[in-house]
């Protein structure tokens, strides 16, 4: 069995797949580096989509600042110190907020208050989010309804592609919501030892609201969130506390643990990317190589299971994962 590493990249146009890709393993190699780790052999492949929001790819032979296309936040090596600092307050306070937002949006069902507000605020601030999630389309508009397709199914091949092997799924900001989404609901599901989430706004009432609708589409039971049925080991969840985009830094709150006894265990991380003097908190690069990232991903290449079980608990895992499937289908039989 091979050692696989999954990446699906978040919100906003990128830089080509080739070189997104290249940054990525750079950055996680880098973090084990840093660490002190050895890098053991590993494949990596980067779940790319941007081509199907934007025309073009962000350019580095662009120098007009003006351009749509000109690429700022490029890769960098991050400083050999970090200057991470404990935020109380700042906890304090989203917690009050994360908490109030739920109990102002969200009705116990799951269902959303205030749609007109919420999809206001997609269409202004999180226009990928937006067309992920639109159901309703204008002829004009018809293939932007195709797109969730198109990118689960994209996800999908490449973990089919593995799934002979051990897996780590690693999803950034909107990444961890596609990841999320087709470990729960594409059939037939693919094992993955571990799934991580990087500044994931997966907590956050619109998303969880989302998540629980399809449930309900799918006719799983809607009535508690939990880890997707797939993932079999480890639910890994990194925050920085100034990512805005991850609101809500604690996942282990939002959602149970399936069948397997996974649930999300949450991590808050100095994410130290920084560019022309400008730390940007939410930057995958930064979250890529962060000590306790590091920490997971080594952990996760240096573990051997003894070749006669692989096979077995192959099989095991996707009879668990089934069963696990139709208990969620069916909650009036447990």
């Amino acid at each position: 069995m091979a050692k696989v590493i999954i990446g699906i990249h978040g919100l906003g146009n990128k830089p080509s797949k080739e070189i997104l890709e290249k940054w990525w393993r750079m950055a996680i190699e880098e973090g084990l580096i840093k660490a002190g780790h050895q890098i053991k052999p590993f494949i990596f492949e980067l779940v790319y989509w941007a081509d199907l929001m934007y025309e073009k790819p962000l350019d580095l032979e662009i120098s007009d600042k003006d351009s749509p296309y000109y690429l700022l936040q490029k890769y960098m090596p991050g400083p050999e110190i970090l200057f991470g600092e404990d935020h109380p307050k700042r906890k304090k306070i989203l917690d009050f907020l994360t908490k109030q937002l739920d109990s102002i949006f969200l009705n116990e069902d799951f269902s959303l208050n205030y749609t007109y507000l919420t999809d206001t605020i997609l269409q202004r601030y999180f226009k990928d989010l937006d067309i992920y999630y639109k159901e309703k389309c204008k002829d004009e508009d018809a293939q932007k309804c195709e797109i969730k397709k198109v990118i689960r199914q994209r996800t999908k091949t490449i973990l089919e592609k593995y799934k002979k092997d051990e897996i780590v799924l690693i999803g950034h900001s909107m990444g961890s919501i596609i990841a999320y989404d087709v470990l729960s609901f594409s059939e037939p599901a693919t094992p993955v030892n571990t799934f991580i989430t990087i500044g994931s706004p997966l907590g956050i009432p619109i998303v969880k609201s989302k998540i629980a609708k399809e449930l309900e589409q799918n006719h799983f039971n809607k009535t508690q969130l939990t880890t997707p049925p797939s993932v079999f080991k480890n639910w890994f969840n990194f925050s920085d506390i100034e990512d805005k985009v991850a609101i809500d830094y604690q996942l282990g709150d939002d959602f149970a643990e399936n069948k397997l006894h996974v649930k999300p265990i949450d991590f808050e991380v100095y994410n130290d990317y920084t560019i022309n003097g400008e730390r940007n908190p939410h930057k995958s690069y930064g979250y890529l190589r962060t000590p306790k990232f590091s920490e997971k991903i080594n952990e996760f290449l240096q573990y051997r299971k003894p070749t006669v079980w692989n096979k077995l608990t192959s099989n095991i895992r996707k009879l668990l994962i089934k069963q696990a499937r139709q208990a969620s289908r069916h909650p009036q039989h447990l």
